[in-house]
C-alpha cells in the first residue's frame, strides 16, 4: 500500500513490516517546512505501527537532499525552521524504529544531518556528502552535536569547519556510510529483510531505545544550547546574513569578519 502526504510518499512493504519513505516535492528534495512537517508525521505514525520493523528513507530522483532551504535560514524565519527540524529529528528518535538512509547523488547540509540521525546509511558509489554551511557564513547545529557520534570528533570537525564535500569512498572509509552499492535501494531493503524483519518488533524497538539512550540524552541536553548560539549570536553577525544573501543572489560573499 502506498500513501502520499504532500512531499512525502510512504510505500508499505512486507505486510507493513517495512516502509519505503520517499522525499520529493522540490528539485534536490530541499528540506523545507513542508518536507519537515511531512516527515515528522511519518515518524509519528511509525510509533503507532506495531508491526513495523524498518524504514528505508530516500530522495526522489537523482539526489538524497541538497539540504535545508536557504530562504528559511534568513533571520526572520530561521527560528521556525530550527523548531520544525528539531521536531522532525525528535520524532525520528522517539519512534524507535530502525531507519536506513538510502543516499544517491548529493547529501548535503540538513540532508546530511537527517541521514546522520538514521541508523544506517547505504550509499550509491557516486554519492557526495558534505556540511557546507560554513561557506554561507553559518554552521550546522545538529551536525555540531551528533556527527562526531558517527565519525569521531576530528572527522566531524573537518567536515563542519572546512565545508568540504567528500565522495562515497571517503564516506565509507571514515564510517559515515555503512555500505556502498550499485543499487542502494535494493541493498537497503535486502539488509532490512535479512537482519530486521525476522525480529520481534517490540523487542527491536526496545533495543533501539537502549542503544540510542546516550544519543537521545545528548540531543536533548546539548542541541538547545547550540541553537541559542546560532540564533542569539551567529544571526546577530553581519557575515551570517551576508553569506546567506550572497548565496541567494548567486555572488561571492563580502566578509566583514564580524
Amino acid at each position: 500500500m502506498t500513501s502520499s502526504g504532500g512531499p512525502v510518499t510512504v510505500e508499505r512493504l512486507d505486510a507493513g513490516g517495512l516502509w519505503r519513505v520517499t522525499m520529493g516535492g522540490s528539485k534536490g528534495n530541499v528540506v523545507d517546512a513542508a518536507l519537515m512537517d511531512g516527515l515528522t508525521t511519518v515518524f509519528r505514525d511509525a510509533s503507532a505501527a506495531g508491526d513495523l520493523r524498518a524504514i528505508g528513507l530516500e530522495g526522489a530522483g537523482a539526489h538524497f537532499s541538497f539540504g535545508a532551504s536557504v530562504q528559511e535560514h534568513l533571520p526572520d524565519r530561521v527560528a521556525d525552521m530550527l523548531r520544525r527540524f528539531d521536531a522532525l529529528l525528535g520524532a525520528l528518535l522517539a519512534c524507535h524504529v530502525p531507519v536506513i538512509a538510502v543516499v544517491r547523488g548529493q547529501c548535503l547540509g540538513g540532508g546530511l544531518e537527517l541521514a546522520t540521525m538514521c541508523h544506517r546509511i547505504v550509499a550509491a558509489r557516486d554519492a557526495k556528502f558534505g556540511q557546507p554551511e560554513i561557506g554561507l557564513g553559518v554552521f550546522a547545529p545538529v551536525a555540531s552535536v551528533v556527527l562526531a557520534e558517527r565519525v569521531g570528533r576530528g572527522r566531524a570537525e573537518d567536515l563542519c569547519l572546512s565545508g568540504r564535500t567528500i565522495d562515497a569512498e571517503e564516506a565509507f572509509r571514515i564510517g559515515l556510510a555503512d555500505e556502498l552499492a550499485d543499487d542502494p535501494t535494493a541493498a537497503a531493503l535486502a539488509w532490512a529483510r535479512t537482519h530486521l524483519l525476522p525480529r520481534s518488533a517490540s523487542s527491536l524497538r526496545l533495543a533501539v531505545e537502549a542503544v540510542r539512550a546516550g544519543l537521545a540524552a545528548r540531543f536533548a541536553a546539548d542541541l538547545p544550547a547550540v541553537e541559542r548560539l546560532y540564533l542569539d549570536r551567529l544571526m546577530a553577525t553581519a557575515d551570517a546574513v551576508e553569506g546567506l544573501q550572497a548565496f541567494l543572489e548567486k555572488r561571492a560573499p563580502q566578509w566583514r569578519h564580524r
